[in-house]
């Protein structure tokens, strides 16, 4: 466990630390169009890798899953920072890369998401989820501070940087215990894989309604983590540094409900009320980050909002998992990934087409209503309260249970 939480620090450090250097490059060498360009096809090929990719999850060791998709990271940050190193920007190169990140990404995030339970007992998941999101949360604190120094200093060694980030996870990795692989699967059995999961993730109720549900919180609430807020603070004419606290405001607040803020909420309120109220409150913060005219009070309410998505993910996210079956955890999570991908573009379109008949402070306010609004959602999501109030032992498989139609009885690896 602890290769694995060393692995998703410098991983997502990583990220941050290339989120940074690769767009500014970018942006100066071929301007908005080509950043808006390799955004668009990185994202549309993030969409068409996860789905078709998600199989391998459930047949392949998992690990050996997340150091492919680190080390095929690590080759693109290297094509990238020697282009920047040797000025020779290409935009085909640059699109070529960003594709390749889609396909790396593809093949990690789905196992990196399902690998804790393989990792522990089921008593202890809630642990583990919780250190692997403080793990997560730590490398977002760090990311943008570290990004700046390095590209205030060159953007071809921030980019140098990323790449030697990503080979130190993939070594980390390395010390995650390797499962056996499911068994040689005949031809067609991917197809097969891949048509199950869909139908999987559509016929379950619990799940179908989780997703929907998501989807519309997400689409909402997602533009209020991060385009809306560097509009804000130039609305009220404050300056970058602004920005940075604003995000650190949020990343804290993260790793504040990781570090135990959403046990001690859950505890009290429950698992189902935690949930719920998670939404409602990251919609309602993000109302008053749009009202205020305040930056120290709008850095709070990002706090906030970034402590209620902690306490609100982590109430479900460990029963949801023990409830989906093994074989199938990668595939359902490559779903739920799918459902994001869509919200984080189709929020910001939303943002932009409203901000050509709203100001910045009335856009954001609506968009975080309507997030808090889908909360509501939740309450019509059948079996949902029922099955966060079981206990963890009685969750795991419940899907199965529930449906032993859409889940064929197949071996767990073992390690």
């Amino acid at each position: 466990m602890q290769g694995f939480l060393y692995s998703e620090v410098l991983t997502v450090l990583a990220l941050m630390v290339g989120g940074v250097a690769t767009p500014w490059w970018v942006a100066q060498q071929g301007g908005a169009q080509a950043l808006a360009l390799n955004g668009t096809l990185t994202s549309v090929a993030a969409f068409l890798f996860m789905p078709l990719l998600a199989p391998l999850g459930d047949a392949w060791p998992k690990q050996r899953l997340m150091m492919a998709g680190l080390l095929l990271s690590a080759l693109g940050a290297a094509g990238m920072a020697g282009m920047i190193s040797a000025q020779a920007y290409s935009l085909g190169w640059v699109l070529a890369i960003g594709a390749l990140g889609a396909l790396a990404w593809g093949l990690m995030a789905p196992a990196s998401l399902s690998i804790a339970a393989e990792l522990v007992p089921s008593a202890q998941l809630p642990e583990a989820l919780r250190l692997q999101r403080s793990a997560q949360s730590l490398g977002r604190v760090l990311g943008p501070a570290v990004g700046g120094l390095l590209v205030s200093a060159s953007t071809g060694v921030a980019v140098w940087a990323q790449c030697g980030l990503l080979l130190a996870a993939a070594l980390a990795v390395r010390a995650i215990p390797r499962h056996a692989a499911a068994a040689a699967a005949p031809r067609g059995a991917w197809r097969d894989e891949l048509r199950q999961g869909l139908k999987a993730s559509w016929s379950v109720k619990i799940e179908r309604g989780w997703t929907l549900v998501s989807f519309v919180g997400s689409t909402c609430l997602l533009p209020g983590f991060g385009l809306l807020v560097p509009l804000k603070l130039q609305s009220l004419g404050l300056s970058g540094g602004w920005l940075g606290a604003a995000e650190a405001g949020l990343s804290l607040g993260m790793l504040g409900g990781a570090l135990g803020g959403s046990n001690w909420v859950a505890a009290r309120l429950g698992r189902f009320h935690t949930r719920v109220g998670g939404t409602l409150l990251q919609g309602l913060g993000l109302c008053l980050a749009g009202a205020t005219s305040q930056g120290l009070l709008l850095v709070l309410a990002l706090f906030g909002v970034g402590f209620a998505n902690s306490c609100g993910v982590l109430a479900g996210q460990t029963h949801r998992m023990l409830a989906i079956p093994a074989h199938f955890r990668a595939r359902l999570n490559a779903v739920s990934m799918m459902q994001l991908q869509v919200s984080a573009a189709l929020g910001p379109a939303l943002v932009g087409w409203a901000l050509l008949h709203a100001e910045v402070s009335t856009v954001y306010v609506a968009m975080g209503a309507i997030g808090a609004l889908s909360a509501l959602g939740f309450l019509l999501v059948p079996g949902l309260r029922e099955m966060l109030s079981l206990e963890h032992e009685q969750v795991r498989d419940w899907y199965a249970h529930q449906h032993p139609e859409l889940f064929h009885a197949q071996s767990s690896p073992t390690s």
